[in-house]
Formats: C-alpha cells, structure tokens, sequence
C-alpha cells in the first residue's frame, strides 16, 4: 500500500478553494481532501510550502512539445513532448495529428501505441485526436492544403481501421459526406469535432443532430458572420455561443485569443463549456528562434518570437508554443478569470468533454491523483500522475 500526504496547501476543489488543506493519496487514488488534521503512519509526507494544490491539467489538442511533433514518427517524440507537458503541469494529454498522407498518419498510430507502452516520466496519454484531413481549403491555416480531401466512407472506415486509439476527429461539417461521417464516429464513442470550417449557423445545427458537439480552438479558421446576396447569415463562431450543449476549446496564450474575446467567450459561454488548449507544436517549452512547424522531414521552416510560433515572413501565426500552465496564467492574470475557474477550463471541463469524468479532472475523493502543486505565478513545482511523482521541483 502506497500512502501520501500533501499538506500545508490550497486546495483548488470544484467550487472552492479550500485554505490549510491536507490531501492524502492511497494506492495512486484521492483518498481525502480535507482542512481536518489527520495523522498517517508510514506515508510520504510533503510540505505544500503555502502553494495550490490542483487537479492535474488535461490537454484535448497538442501537436508536441520539446522540439519533437507526434508526426515525427518515432516513440521519442511522443515521450519526449510528453515529458515536456509534464513539466508544465499537464498530466493528461491527447496527441493531434496534422493533416497529412494517410500512410504518415498509420505511422503515427503505430508509434502511439508502443508509446503506450512504455513507462515513462511524462503525462499519460488519452487518446489520439485527428485534426483533418477533411476540411474547407479556404480555411485551411497552418494545415498542408494539398492533403486536404473530402470524407469518403472507404477512405475514413480505413483510416479508423488501424487503431482503435482514436478518440477525437476535427472535421468541417459542411463539406459533402460529413454529417455521415459525424454519426457514424458517433456510434463508435468517438466525438466529431467542428474545425477548420466555413459552415453557416444552419450546418451547424444539424452537424450538431450528427454528434458535432465540440467547436475546435474557437475563433481559429472558422466563419463568422457573412453576407450572401444581401442577407446576413451567422457562422461557426455565433454558433457556439447560441447553442447551449456546444462546447468550445480556446488556445488561451493571449495572443491567438486576445483578453476581449477570452472575457467574450467566458462570460457567455462559462468554464464549463470551454476547454483551455494549448494547440502546441514542436517549439512549446524551447527557447525563442527558428522550428519546424510539422514534422521534422516534411514541415515547414517558422520563427519562434514574441511566445507565439509565425511565419518567417512574419505574415501570419504559424502555430502554438503555450503549455498549460501559460494558458491558467493567461486566463488569471490577462483576461482576469477566477483561479478556480481558470483551473476548472484545463481540468473539470476537459474531463467532461472526452467522458472520463468518472476518474479525471478534479480533487475529489476516489479519483485518480492526478495533481499539481503550483505558486501564485502558476508556476508548476510538482506534477504527480495516478500517485507517482513525474515532475518536482520543490
């Protein structure tokens, strides 16, 4: 029996944060979370030192992390990125692809699972999240458009056919055979998200009737309001925040998503219809200068300045270097969102989305101790997964 007892912390619980707290860990499962004093024989005791104790923070989208991409095809990258998350306070994650040959992606899938397989001092791996290759090619963004095709049946019953690890497909909805597509992963328990899309409010609907449910990194390559013969028609962003059971993830690194529109999107929608994300590549907790957007043999050449990745042109953003203790920070200290709220957006939420609720995503009694200890900076000086310490700095 493993026994451990964080004490001496601020305990961030579901609605509260709770002053003096004690959290005792059994057998890599929360067993108390208390302002009680309780003595415990023969378990590892560590001092909080006054900081937060939180549940671990889940990424839904990331791409990769300490200079390796989960398209690089090789077991390293997904450990080595998954490392890098760890440090930073994420302990769950769910590697998305790019769009890309199809012949890349099994390639992916394969490493994956041997990834799987390994032990290793990193956040624990949830699942793989598709990001394409069905998509509207006006709103491709960083996304390779030569790859970018419509949904076929023959062409995704293969792709789902080489792994059973596939938990996430983001999709434009609008495009022919979509709705097909959305229903049928829904069936299997895979959710259809809503990405990369010129969809109007009425595709919306009815791709949310098909399982669409999830609007991926809001306000990214998506449609807004536009006008077609004289008349208004609202998009994808109008979209999610009409409907109620839509939920929405932000790439909360304060400059994708800038504090108007993070306050926008919180005020109306709240925490527990929005997922903080952090969209990472490759460069996410490397210093500043020149990567690689994609895989290392195939990508494209960007430029790391000003915590956000560009084009070398400096034309345009070419994707993310946040990690998530960045997007709590940018949430609590830019776009002045509540701690308990903010952590809830990287936690709770999360958890909800993908449905693994039951054992994820908040400090409370028979979850899986997946927690971080952090200061008032958020800066990350413990990470434990299911009881077993990956990542201190005490």
């Amino acid at each position: 029996m493993s026994l451990i007892k964080i004490y001496n912390c601020k305990a961030i619980t579901p609605s509260h944060i709770l002053p003096d707290a004690m959290v005792i860990v059994k057998d890599g499962v929360i067993e108390e979370v208390t302002t009680n004093r309780i003595e415990i024989t023969d378990a590892k005791e560590i001092n909080g030192n006054g900081m937060y104790v939180s549940p671990g923070f889940i990424d839904l989208h990331t791409h990769g992390a300490g200079n390796h991409d989960f398209m690089d095809g090789s077991v390293e990258a997904y450990l080595e990125a998954a490392r890098t998350h760890a440090c930073h306070g994420t302990t769950l994650l769910f590697p998305t692809t790019l769009t890309s040959t199809n012949d890349a992606l099994f390639k992916s899938f394969a490493k994956y699972e041997e990834a799987c397989s390994r032990n290793h001092q990193g956040a624990a791996f949830g699942g793989i999240h598709l990001e394409g290759p069905y998509f509207a090619q006006s709103q491709c963004g960083a996304q390779d458009p030569k790859f970018l095709k419509k949904p076929v049946p023959s062409d995704y019953q293969e792709i789902l056919s080489y792994t059973s690890h596939i938990v996430r497909w983001s999709i434009a909805p609008e495009l022919p055979g979509a709705l097909d597509l959305g229903c049928y992963l829904d069936k299997q328990g895979i959710l259809p998200s809503i990405a990369h899309t010129d969809a109007t409010y009425e595709e919306v609907q009815k791709a949310f009737d098909c399982g669409y449910r999830h609007i991926t990194h809001f306000y990214s390559a998506m449609s807004g309001i536009t006008r077609r013969n004289a008349f208004r028609y609202a998009g994808v962003i109008e979209s999610g925040y009409l409907m109620d059971g839509m939920t929405i993830e932000i790439i909360a690194d304060g400059i994708h998503v800038p504090k108007s529109l993070m306050q926008l999107a919180y005020k109306i929608k709240g925490a527990e219809n929005i997922a903080l994300v952090t969209d990472s590549m490759r460069a996410a907790g490397m210093p500043d200068g020149k990567s690689i957007l994609g895989s290392i043999e195939e990508g494209q050449e960007v430029l790391i300045e000003d915590g956000v990745a560009k084009l070398p042109d400096r034309s345009a953003f070419a994707g993310s270097v946040a990690t998530t203790d960045r997007l709590v920070r940018t949430a609590t200290k830019i776009a002045e969102i509540p701690l308990c709220e903010a952590v809830r957006m990287t936690s709770a939420t999360p958890a909800r989305i993908m449905g693994i609720q039951q054992h994820k995503g908040s400090l409370q009694k028979g979850k899986d101790a997946d927690l971080l200890l952090f200061n008032e900076n958020i800066e990350i000086k413990m990470t434990m997964i299911k009881g077993n310490i990956v990542y201190e700095n005490l």
